[in-house]
């Protein structure tokens, strides 16, 4: 019984190789959820953007199925294979040792330290970067360093989002930062304006405010940090199609037609999201369900959906072009060939 499983398992080595970054997240991540459902529910400072993470490991895995064909894993007894099994199984050990051993309580014990007001989002920041640079190594082992750009842009999503996360929670409104958010703000104002509403902002010392007055008259304010700038937006949309066009064979002139295009209409979707919220929360308060609900799942989910939905939106729409200019070139040479045969004749 052994021994055939393990000429299956050798017949089949390659293939399993080629899933097993994905299958090294999966148990943590079933985990994580049943210790923590609700916070993947939860874009800011929440869990669900390591969705996002698995699945774009499983596009790339998709995408690079025929370049992943070579690996070097040679040897089953070789110390790189056995460091390549220890590899895979560290992102389980690392939620085991941070949830059971008592590694998240050092880290909100730091968090404390550092005078962060929500000890708990530290914890999600680190396992961020850390399921980052954990993929990196499980890549590095597999196929070596020419392998990391197969996988760059799920490794750099999941790092980016850790950095930021914990920008965010160590410097809510850091100033060199904040110096994006007027012109976030005057984007949702002109808009809301449009929409019948009296809206104006102003900046005091490294804060911008909203005000908006609503049917009844009365003003609401409302303080707007840099995250909600669309600077985490813009970072992950740079990180995510810098590498997508730096993999794909497209022109240069195309590339930046695309970059500024998808820039746009990013910043273009966060004043839309800014929106929104004021919108919730002049109907229902900022601490309604309501309002917490869009401020830390939907929007942000606006702007990532977007952002790895694009890339997807680029490759369809060349592959339709290209189907579609193939096919008037086939009728133009049909239609040159009859042309002749009628001339010979």
């Amino acid at each position: 019984m052994i021994p055939d499983i393990l000429r299956v398992v050798k017949r089949n080595l390659n293939i399993l190789i080629k899933l097993l970054p994905i299958f090294s997240f999966i148990p943590p991540l079933f985990i994580l959820y049943s210790l923590y459902a609700w916070s993947f529910e939860q874009t800011l400072h929440g869990r669900t953007f390591l969705l996002f993470f698995v699945w774009l490991i499983a596009l790339e895995i998709i995408l690079s199925w025929e370049k992943l064909r070579e690996n070097k894993l040679n040897k089953l007894r070789s110390m790189r294979t056995v460091l390549f099994v220890i590899a895979i199984l560290i992102p389980t050990t690392y939620v085991i040792a941070a949830n059971y051993c008592g590694l998240n309580s050092m880290i909100e014990d730091l968090a404390t330290q550092l005078g962060v007001e929500e000890v708990g989002w530290p914890v999600v920041s680190v396992e961020y970067m850390v399921f980052a640079v954990f993929c990196g190594l499980i890549i590095l082992l597999a196929y070596g360093i020419s392998g990391l750009e197969n996988f760059s842009i799920s490794t750099f999503f999941a790092g980016t989002i850790g950095i930021l996360f914990t920008m965010d929670n160590l410097y809510p409104w850091f100033p060199p930062l904040q110096i994006f958010v007027p012109a976030t703000a005057k984007l949702a104002v002109n808009v809301l304006n449009l929409m019948g509403y009296t809206a104006t902002s102003f900046t005091q010392g490294s804060i911008t405010y909203l005000i908006v007055k609503g049917s009844q008259g009365v003003p609401v304010g409302f303080g707007i940090a840099w995250p909600c700038s669309g600077i985490e937006s813009l970072v992950i949309y740079t990180v995510v199609m810098l590498l997508f066009l730096k993999k794909s064979d497209i022109r240069w002139i195309y590339k930046m037609i695309y970059f500024v295009f998808g820039a746009v209409v990013t910043y273009f979707i966060n004043a839309l999201r800014v929106v929104t919220l004021v919108l919730l929360g002049m109907q229902y308060g900022v601490y309604s369900p309501e309002f917490q609900r869009f401020h830390n799942y939907y929007g942000m989910l606006y702007s990532v959906t977007w952002i790895i939905s694009y890339p997807l939106i680029i490759i369809g729409s060349r592959a339709l072009w290209e189907r579609i200019r193939n096919w008037k070139t086939g009728i133009k040479d049909s239609t040159n060939f009859s042309t002749r045969t009628k001339l010979s004749e």
